[in-house]
């Protein structure tokens, strides 16, 4: 289980990592983590809006949102999530 390279999203606004296979992630659980950081989650039921750096949507099936248009900046954001949360680490390749 691995997340692929981070995306630039359609709307170039954001850059999104997608697990592969998909995840059944619990958002209670990570929520909890979270806020056990001292990070400020919102809990929209079927994602939580995370404010970091940036602000983040973590999805439960585990894909993340990274609200940049910098990708040094999304990596660094999605490295502190994955840590906090426990979600697994990114390919170095695309796959």
């Amino acid at each position: 289980m691995t997340y692929e390279t981070l995306a630039l999203c359609a709307s170039k606004g954001a850059y999104e990592a997608v697990p592969r296979p998909k995840l059944s992630l619990n958002l209670s659980d990570a929520k909890r983590r979270l806020e056990a950081a001292g990070v400020p989650v919102t809990d929209a039921r079927v994602m939580l809006i995370v404010t970091m750096e940036r602000e983040v949507t973590l999805s439960r099936d585990g894909r993340v949102l990274i609200k940049s248009r910098d990708a040094k900046e999304a990596e660094r954001v999605f490295e502190r999530l994955r840590k906090v949360v426990g979600l697994p680490e990114r390919a170095t390749e695309p796959p």
